[in-house]
């Protein structure tokens, strides 16, 4: 890989929180604010289930437009851009009366806002892959993912109780909007970073990024990192689930508890396992540090789903679960920077988060369905299963494949003080 030439010092990790959180907390308005009133204005669980899946469908297919923001504008620009429609889309969500009669219309605005969202996340990807030194990356994968579930967390407290406290629903829409612009100073200590293939013809921009792919997972660690990345393990899917009012109510939990397992303190809890899992993935491979967390995901799942339903043990299991998704974010984010070098960043980082969105996407969907005939504690059963069965498939494919399981090198970084 190339060179990368920095002018002037590397930015503190904390910036990719701040500037992540846009990011994190309309998918936690959407996962906990909107998800948790679902049922309480008719929709059915399944039905609830459908507000996240139009999002995560999204996060899914995200990579089919991750190259326009390698070959066009610098990543600063396309974030400034895609903060402020993201808080036109939060707002437009908020003003949106909840309902069966309006549901259509809900995921369509949740889909389109998301859209938008998704550049915020590329525009930073693209950053952090150009501007993180090798021995760094576990670091920054801790405050990345910090903002992005802390985010959420913050997103789907305060928005669930913006809506419930304030005189319209909008307004909490419109206070969120607000704040993720704000978000945009954090870009002002920043490297100016080019866009990858912005000085080339639209055709051969193209072609350079599909070269780069193609180079990318012809080797064993994008491989290996992809594979991975389609099971469901370490997906978190039962956390939206969970988060349902009628859901919540087989453990007698109501909004104040959802509030607090499902939003700012879980964004907490899980900000904290991200620093963890982070501190993991600088001393051991990430793709093993990602199935191990992701064992112990369908261990907290079962865990949960065994112990007696209250309100007490809901408190508790949630926030053991989310430290459980803290730890796996972070190791995403560790394996996927190992795998993708810096050229065509925001696409090569967005395929890896695609293909892990699309367990998260169906899985969200069958654990949705399952809940609804079954019960939770059979929802909670299925996801463990299914996690275990993921990891021993990888774990399989590992062994098979021969990968090389030390540090991988994510390219030479050289600083130029200023």
């Amino acid at each position: 890989m190339s060179t990368v030439e920095i002018k002037g010092r590397i930015p503190h990790p904390s910036l990719w929180m701040i500037l992540y959180l846009p990011f994190g907390a309309l998918g936690g308005f959407v996962t906990v604010a909107l998800t948790f009133l679902a049922t309480k204005h008719g929709l059915s669980i399944s039905e609830g289930a459908l507000i996240v899946g139009s999002q995560l469908l999204i996060n899914w297919l995200k990579w089919l437009w991750a190259p326009v923001v390698d070959i066009t504008f610098s990543p600063k620009k396309w974030y400034v851009i895609s903060t402020f429609f993201s808080a036109i889309g939060v707002f437009a969500m908020s003003a949106i009366p909840l309902g069966p009669e309006s549901l259509v219309l809900l995921l369509i605005v949740v889909a389109a806002a998301n859209l938008i969202n998704s550049v915020v996340g590329m525009s930073v990807e693209a950053m952090i892959a150009s501007l993180t030194p090798d021995d760094q990356v576990g670091k920054v994968s801790a405050w990345f993912q910090a903002g992005n579930l802390g985010g959420t967390g913050l997103g789907g407290a305060l928005g669930l109780f913006l809506i419930q406290a304030l005189p319209a629903p909008w307004m909490s829409g419109a206070i969120m909007g607000v704040l993720f612009m704000c978000c945009c100073f954090a870009l002002l200590p920043i490297p100016d970073v080019k866009a990858h293939a912005s000085d080339k013809r639209p055709l051969e921009a193209v072609r350079t990024v599909v070269g780069d792919l193609r180079k990318m997972l012809k080797t064993t660690r994008g491989l290996l990192t992809g594979f991975l990345c389609m099971l469901p393990v370490a997906t978190g899917a039962a956390q939206t689930t969970l988060t349902q009012a009628a859901v919540a109510g087989f453990w007698g939990a109501g909004a104040e508890q959802v509030e607090l397992v499902q939003g700012l303190l879980a964004g907490l809890i899980t900000a904290v396992g991200c620093f963890i899992g982070g501190w993991f993935c600088s001393r051991m491979n990430a793709r093993v540090a990602y199935a191990v967390f992701g064992v112990m995901l369908a261990f907290i799942a079962v865990g949960m789903a065994y112990t007696p339903a209250n309100i007490t043990t809901y408190i508790i299991w949630n926030m053991i679960y989310a430290l459980g998704v803290g730890l796996s974010y972070a190791a995403f984010t560790a394996m996927t920077l190992n795998a993708i070098g810096r050229q065509s960043a925001a696409t090569g980082y967005n395929i890896f988060a695609s293909l892990s969105n699309f367990p998260i996407w169906w899985l969200g969907l069958l654990l949705g369905w399952v809940a609804d005939k079954h019960g939770p504690r059979s929802m909670l059963l299925t996801e463990a299963g299914l996690g275990i069965v993921g990891v021993i498939l990888f774990a399989i494919a590992e062994k098979k494949l021969g990968a090389n399981t030390g540090p991988a090198l994510h390219g030479n970084t050289q600083l130029v003080a200023e």
